[in-house]
């Protein structure tokens, strides 16, 4: 398999008639669930079908095959994560606080759709490129707003920086949002921009730390 996400567009039907498109999302959002809870390889048509409650063929009516509503799923994510983010930032200025909004935002819509990590990081076994191809558009992206940033950030490659925010984004949601799914999201997110502001080193930090509060302390 070699198809991208923008060729998968290609693979899938989109519906001319409103009763089509609710059925096409019945089918999208089963296909969450059962890749999310099975995986990809041992999820089937039927699964999906049997969920969404339709014939096994109605699917076929809106794409190719498995791999192309996978591939949408995937390229659905994408989109819904930068919208959301762009969203809930449009109407800031400071790059500081577009951060801190843009993460938070992310940490709450992972946390109601868990089951985004399973689907995204599975791209990497079902198609090496789909998931390259995922990091990449959105590395892409984020870089032009990071350039457009740049009196307000550190002197360093932009791509480098727009990819080392995505590691922190990813791997926090992983511990506060999969892992620990009753923490406190706004502690941990003002943990995270005390990074931004400082740095790893903590130059300029002022080191004291409040007592008794901790990711997990969720009102």
């Amino acid at each position: 398999m070699t198809t991208s996400p923008k060729m998968a567009r290609g693979l899938t039907t989109t519906p001319k008639t409103a009763r089509g498109l609710t059925t096409m999302n019945r089918i999208i959002r089963a296909a969450e669930v059962e890749f999310g809870r099975k995986g990809y390889h041992y999820t089937g048509i039927t699964d999906i079908a049997q969920r969404a409650k339709v014939a096994s063929g109605t699917i076929y009516l809106y794409f190719t095959d498995k791999y192309s509503l996978y591939v949408h799923l995937l390229t659905q994510y994408g989109e819904r994560i930068r919208r959301d983010i762009a969203k809930n930032t449009k109407d800031l200025t400071d790059r500081g606080e577009i951060e801190r909004v843009g993460l938070l935002s992310f940490l709450k819509l992972v946390k109601k759709q868990p089951h985004m990590y399973n689907i995204i990081w599975e791209s990497l076994h079902i198609n090496p490129k789909l998931f390259i191809d995922y990091y990449e558009t959105f590395a892409r992206r984020y870089k032009t707003q990071l350039d457009h940033s740049q009196e307000e950030l550190t002197d360093m490659d932009s791509t480098v920086l727009a990819y080392a925010l995505m590691g922190i984004a990813n791997f926090v949601g992983l511990k506060y949002v999969f892992f620990d799914k009753k923490s406190d999201l706004e502690y941990v997110v003002d943990e995270v921009m005390k990074l931004y502001r400082y740095g790893i080193l903590g130059l300029g930090q002022n080191k004291e730390r409040p007592a008794g509060k901790g990711p997990t302390d969720a009102e």
